[in-house]
């Protein structure tokens, strides 16, 4: 590989316009030709929007607050008294509707890794309080209707029929319920589903649409679930933690959540970086944020965080650095934390609801020795991968960086100068001093 200051070797800028990339942490080779993306940011409602009803709680999916039963039991939700937040655990169901949840965490109906993966490879079982929790929750009327509606709901829509579903019952209840009180694919869903006052169906309630301190309760309700993941399953080595927004980004509702789960390994992508690590530990600051500060694509800071263009991705891609020294979202202060959820919402902010794009979480493995700094990836799903890409491996990016940037940076000053946002050096205001990220240190 070439040395980590020879940037040439990742980014090229042709004499017609077209930018040549490698990302240098994925080797993912791009090319972003002039022209392709001409689309300005906006949150103007689309002429093909239709007008919503409002009729009380929200009752438009099955996310929505007036339907708490179509997800399974909630694990946790936080509820605001006062101004103030507060977390309430395993609530029993005849509860639900007593307060309201600005947040619930439940297991996924739908798990990527099942709780049979973990049962039949690990013989991992619930843990004590999982499964009183689990027997307490069934022994209640309001609960086994709860689970048996869910559960009935889940074989439905996994083709089964009437007499399959009755079998199963019979023989797996106990197993499949396992999965709501101790699986390790968890959802984080927020209560609004439109914006208040909505009046067409495309002004949904995106993370740019939160106060700053609706993000950082939305991030630490998050990273207090990944906490409870790791605590219960000692098999779980990392867990990916990611946000869907909108269906062509891969969302099976357009309400805004969060999903965890939990994995046995790292990923390949995951070892080689660390490999990079062990090879050069500063290696997130040389091919990162210095890489970015070089070309003028790092666009927004605080004192604890750090944005960028992000260099290489199949999707035009904004990246949000950490610069605390602990390398792990769970090791953070709340100052860093609340730094870091800060920049992450003023991205979403500025790019708007209409965007589709993919929200991804990347830090240091529990198990790993060489540190990685906690980052977030904005991916804009604006464009399909299509036979060019499959036959060459060379992705087309519809925004080459500075375009990705100079549509930031306007919006950015827009929502600093009407108080959205605060706390922030935008554009040239950035320090850019070599070596932000502190991850590497003792």
């Amino acid at each position: 590989m070439a040395s980590p200051r020879n940037y040439n070797f990742f980014y090229n800028i042709m004499p017609d316009g077209t930018v040549k990339q490698i990302n240098p942490f994925t080797g993912t080779e791009v090319w972003a030709v002039p022209g392709r993306g001409n689309k300005p940011l906006s949150n103007e409602v689309p002429a093909s929007a239709k007008e919503i009803e409002h009729a009380g709680r929200e009752n438009y999916c099955s996310f929505c607050e007036s339907r708490y039963y179509e997800v399974p039991p909630e694990k946790s939700r936080l509820v605001k008294y006062d101004g103030h937040y507060r977390s309430l655990v395993r609530i029993p169901p005849e509860q639900y509707d007593n307060t309201v949840a600005e947040f619930r965490r439940v297991g996924n109906l739908f798990e990527i890794v099942t709780i049979d993966y973990w049962k039949k490879n690990y013989n991992y079982r619930l843990t004590k309080h999982a499964a009183e929790w689990r027997d307490g929750y069934i022994a209640n009327p309001k609960g086994v209707e709860h689970i048996d509606a869910i559960l009935n709901y889940k074989l439905k829509m996994s083709g089964k029929s009437e007499q399959e579903i009755r079998r199963k019952f019979q023989i797996n209840k106990m197993n499949m319920m396992d999965s709501f009180f101790g699986g390790c694919h968890e959802l984080v869903i927020a209560r609004p589903h439109y914006v208040p006052h909505a009046k067409f169906d495309t002004q949904l309630f995106s993370s740019g649409e939160m106060t700053q301190e609706e993000h950082f309760q939305y991030f630490r309700f998050t990273i207090d679930a990944m906490r409870d993941m790791l605590n219960a399953n000692r098999y779980v080595r990392y867990i990916s933690v990611f946000q869907n927004w909108l269906r062509s980004a891969g969302a099976s509702f357009d309400h805004l959540h969060k999903q965890l789960v939990g994995l046995d390994e790292w990923g390949n992508s995951m070892v080689t970086q660390i490999q990079m690590l062990h090879d050069d530990p500063n290696i997130f600051n040389e091919l990162g944020v210095n890489f970015a500060a070089q070309y003028n694509l790092v666009f927004a800071e605080n004192d604890f965080a750090v944005a960028c263009v992000g260099i290489g991705h199949r999707y035009p891609t904004i990246e949000i650095y950490s610069k605390s020294r602990a390398s792990r979202p769970f090791e953070h202060s709340d100052d860093e934390l609340r730094g870091m959820s800060n920049l992450v919402h003023a991205c979403h902010a500025a790019m708007g609801s209409q965007i589709s794009c993919n929200e991804e979480w990347y830090y240091t493995p529990i198990d790993a020795v060489y540190k990685m700094p906690w980052h977030v990836l904005l991916k804009w799903r604006v464009n399909v991968p299509a036979g060019f890409e499959g036959g060459t491996s060379i992705y087309i990016n519809p925004l080459t960086p500075i375009d990705l940037r100079d549509r930031m940076v306007p919006r950015l000053y827009h929502l600093r100068d009407t108080g959205v946002i605060n706390s922030f050096r935008l554009a040239e205001e950035c320090r850019l001093a070599p070596n932000p990220l502190q991850y590497y240190l003792k």
